[in-house]
């Protein structure tokens, strides 16, 4: 018998993130991602809820909606501003800017439009305001060691490199 995603289990998954109106997919995760349930839970807890009782191999559907985990959309947090105030390596569509208020607190905004003359960032979550579906393929599930559990996640022994490849300086 296979094993069960529970409190303490190791488990290895990839996902994706679709538009529930549009059918886009907003986002996927091809590599594996793993994580100890119930230690270190790296998605939604609604979505973690899901994935209880599932073994590896079994595909899962979440809907959730986008407004009660990250709130409504605060149009109070896109602003445009001329071109020319925007440094050059944040002029592209999709560059994520993290930005500071006069309180110290920090906000990642994402350039959201571009033209010649303007630039638009929203410092919205991108899921606001959206239906979504998560749809996750459960990899792998096992026993966590002790020492992934005191880690958080999979312990990584170091890279594979090939000696020889290694010249002294």
């Amino acid at each position: 018998m296979s094993e069960t995603i529970q409190n303490g289990k190791f488990v290895e998954l990839t996902y994706k993130v679709t538009d529930k109106k549009s059918g886009h997919v907003l986002t996927r995760v091809d590599f594996p991602l793993g994580y100890i349930h119930g230690f270190n839970e790296i998605l939604a807890p609604s979505v973690h809820m899901q994935l209880e009782g599932l073994s590896a191999g079994e595909t899962v559907e979440v809907p959730i909606d986008g407004n009660q985990i990250f709130g409504p959309r605060d149009e109070s947090l896109v602003f445009t501003d001329h071109i020319e105030n925007v440094p050059e390596e944040y002029r592209e569509v999709g560059t994520t800017i993290l930005m500071e208020n006069d309180r110290g607190e920090t906000r990642s905004f994402i350039v959201t439009r571009m033209d010649d003359k303007t630039m638009t960032v929203d410092g919205n979550n991108p899921l606001c305001g959206r239906e979504v579906v998560f749809t996750l393929e459960i990899l792998t599930v096992r026993d966590a060691t002790d020492d992934e559990t005191k880690a958080g996640g999979v312990i990584d022994t170091g890279a594979d490199i090939d000696p020889s490849l290694i010249k002294p300086v």
